[in-house]
């Protein structure tokens, strides 16, 4: 079993996102695509993060989306950081996934902006000896890199210029956001009003 561990905040999912676990998915012919939603990431502690629940019900209803799409379970998502509890730890993550399935190969997909800063991570020899990195370059441009002796492979996927950031910033500003996200977490952000000013 060939198992990728996308995590993140995804505080919104994007577009973007989806993409990202799709193509690498595609690529690395991957058996599993987890999306996994972090309880609460020990390097944005100091930042306002929507509820972690409310994250992972948005991830939940655009993984269900776009699985009816495709017609199959290509990507899924994964409560396990909330379920654990307390700060996030990649190392954390994958040693649990590795107990649930010794047999599995897995692969951890880190975004080139965040590839040179893994050494600032807790416990790096073990998610060194867990899982392969695969680092996520777009669009043709060469991002960060680990250092030199972090055995990785990079994968290539289509540019998309979208991020979490942005989208919270053009919901606060009332600027249209329904092609860079997907449907549900579209209709979700205005149920439940999220990322607009405090009255």
């Amino acid at each position: 079993m060939r198992i990728g561990v996308f995590g993140g905040t995804f505080d919104p999912l994007h577009n973007g996102h989806l993409m990202i676990a799709l193509e690498v998915r595609h690529r690395l012919a991957l058996d599993r695509l987890l999306l996994v939603v972090a309880n609460d990431p020990w390097q944005k502690a100091e930042t306002d993060v929507t509820l972690a629940s409310v994250r992972f019900a948005l991830v939940s209803d655009a993984v269900a989306e776009i699985n009816a799409r495709i017609g199959e379970t290509a990507l899924e998502a994964s409560d396990l950081e909330i379920r654990r509890g307390g700060l996030t730890y990649s190392a954390d993550t994958l040693a649990q996934l590795r107990d649930a399935d010794p047999a599995a190969e897995l692969f951890l997909l880190v975004g080139s902006d965040a590839a040179a800063g893994l050494p600032s991570w807790k416990r790096t020899d073990e998610i060194r000896r867990l899982a392969t990195t695969v680092v996520v370059d777009r669009g043709g441009r060469e991002g960060g890199r680990p250092p030199a002796d972090w055995e990785h492979m990079v994968v290539e996927v289509p540019a998309m210029e979208v991020s979490s950031t942005d989208i919270r910033q053009r919901v606060r500003e009332g600027a249209p956001v329904e092609a860079l996200i997907p449907p549900t977490v579209s209709s979700g952000i205005g149920r439940l009003g999220l990322y607009r000013p405090t009255p």
